[in-house]
């Protein structure tokens, strides 16, 4: 008979408590246990990013952390990035720019840019790239999801929100 761990995670600042197995990853506790598909299930060894998410503000992939280790934390999941009337600037450059094609990479690589720019507002076209180069996009779409992170970086600029959408920490 399997274990069970009781595990209590803020995910898009709601609270979530659930009796998980010790060995179940937390792209599966997301997926399957809070029902936020939102976060993909690629390659099942980091190469790919598709899985990444917010740990504590960091960008972790979900693949590799156990759900057990984020007990106690906050997980932010694409789901959690602006809101369904009002699109974080990372959601809308990828919506201006066409930042996506088949769309399997798109919510890894949102979640790392919103990460990057929360770090480095205003980025270069290098080191935009060097973010992302954890992340893979199989159709090779770089060119522009690039392009969206510059949007993104400049609607940033214009507006004062922050990479997440809310209006930015003082």
């Amino acid at each position: 008979m399997p274990e069970f761990r009781n595990v209590v995670v803020t995910v898009n600042e709601e609270p979530r408590e659930a009796e998980i197995e010790p060995r179940l990853l937390l792209v599966h506790f997301l997926r399957e246990v809070c029902g936020l598909t939102g976060t993909h299930f690629g390659c099942d060894t980091t190469s790919c990013g598709c899985c990444t998410v917010l740990f504590d503000g960091v960008p972790v992939k979900s693949c590799t952390v156990l759900g057990v280790q984020a007990d106690g934390h906050e997980i932010i999941t694409v789901e959690g990035l602006g809101s369904p009337s009002e699109l974080s600037p990372v959601q809308e450059g990828f919506h201006e720019e066409h930042g996506l094609q088949c769309g399997f990479c798109t919510p890894g690589m949102m979640m790392t840019a919103t990460a990057f720019l929360d770090e480095n507002p205003n980025p270069t076209e290098e080191e935009i790239r060097w973010a992302l180069s954890g992340n893979n996009c199989r159709c090779t779409g770089y060119v522009n999801i690039v392009k969206a992170v510059k949007w993104a970086a400049k609607k940033m600029a214009t507006s004062g929100v922050s990479a997440r959408g809310a209006a930015p920490i003082r």
